[in-house]
């Protein structure tokens, strides 16, 4: 669904949005799938579970729909490298998440590290799995 964010807590990012069917959604700070943080006046596409808002995506100005930069990334790739090369932060890499991958490239280098990034991994894996395809290229396109 479509709308348009009403107002937000900035402490709390709790905040509400006026669907394009009239009626308001509640969301909180962990709803927002976007960078940047909610603002007032905000078009914004989202998911409805009842009276809440989830998966929230800021709309780009003069656009339908957020579209990623370039072609996305292989998803079944990016599974694939996290569960067996996860514990090294390959996927990481892969994504463009450069940062988060050196993180567990240095993590792997001790015993409690490599267990660490072995379960960090398995749960990026699981979640690209559960992604569905037009959140995982809005998030990981080819820049």
């Amino acid at each position: 669904m479509r709308g348009q964010v009403l107002g937000v807590d900035r402490t709390s990012g709790e905040g509400q949005i006026s669907g394009e069917d009239g009626s308001r959604y509640v969301f909180t700070q962990e709803d927002w799938s976007d960078s940047r943080h909610p603002a007032v006046g905000v078009k914004v596409d989202f998911d409805v579970d009842g009276r809440r808002a989830r998966r929230i995506f800021r709309l780009l100005d003069g656009q339908q729909v957020a579209a990623p930069v370039g072609e996305p990334r292989n998803k079944i790739l990016a599974v694939v490298l996290a569960l067996f090369f996860g514990s090294l932060g390959i996927h990481r890499f892969y994504l463009g998440r450069t940062g988060s991958g050196v993180v567990m490239l240095l993590l792997s280098l001790t015993i409690v590290g490599l267990l660490v990034t072995g379960i960090w991994a398995f749960v990026d894996a699981v979640r690209y799995l559960l992604m569905s395809d037009a959140e995982f290229a809005y998030r990981y396109p080819r820049r």
